[in-house]
């Protein structure tokens, strides 16, 4: 699993291009659940917010590894 994108001949790890997207979709996750009122039913906030990035960033590295960029 060596995914790498190429910008313009610049090679980039996958890590480095799917981190941030990763923190985008976390951050509207928790935005949607603040806002419906979910987050009381849960006993850590912060280790559910570290937890859902984890498992964003491993299924967005998943297929970046599957798909030819």
């Amino acid at each position: 699993m060596n995914a790498e994108v190429s910008f313009f001949g610049l090679y980039a790890p996958g890590l480095l291009v799917c981190a941030p997207l990763a923190y985008l979709l976390t951050s509207l996750l928790r935005l949607a659940l603040s806002a419906l009122g979910l987050y009381r039913f849960l006993w850590h906030r912060g280790l559910f917010n570290a937890a859902v990035f984890v498992c964003f960033l491993g299924a967005l590295l998943h297929v970046l590894s599957r798909t030819a960029l």
